[in-house]
């Protein structure tokens, strides 16, 4: 059985490793290694947008990153108790005119007893920013 230690029930410390963990993975900016979190059925809702499995979530995945350039994740553990963990994050991101966004959100992470996330809710808002405002720097990767 596929496993994604750490595994539910959390602990403070367990609970740090899991959001430390996707933080890694998300700033990869690569689907592939992302989509290996969830489970092969997972239930997302993004924005607005409601879908399932590790296929609709790579497609998504592809769309996100092919928009949101030089992606630049934080998140921040906010709470969790057994198998459910709570993150508050913000990213920046520009488009290809070269515009400049934080975008602020919160997730509610569930997760099979195998470790692996089996359903993501998210709420996100952008703000349009300057460049000189960028709070995350780093060397371009790609």
């Amino acid at each position: 059985m596929e496993t994604k230690p750490p595994l539910p029930p959390f602990t403070l410390e367990t609970a740090k490793v899991k959001v430390q963990a996707a933080e890694d993975a998300w700033n990869s900016r690569d689907p592939k290694r992302v989509v290996l979190a969830y489970t092969e059925d997972s239930q997302w809702r993004n924005r607005a947008e409601f879908f399932s499995g590790r296929e609709q979530i790579k497609a998504f995945l592809k769309r996100k990153w092919a928009k949101e350039l030089d992606y630049r994740l934080k998140k921040q553990l906010w709470s969790f108790t057994q198998n459910r963990i709570s993150v508050c994050f913000e990213y920046e991101w520009h488009d290809e005119q070269g515009y400049w966004y934080r975008s602020y959100g919160n997730e509610q992470w569930e997760f099979a007893d195998n470790g692996l996330m089996q359903r993501r809710e998210a709420s996100i808002n952008d703000l349009q920013i300057q460049e000189f405002e960028r709070k995350f720097r780093w060397e371009r990767t790609s």
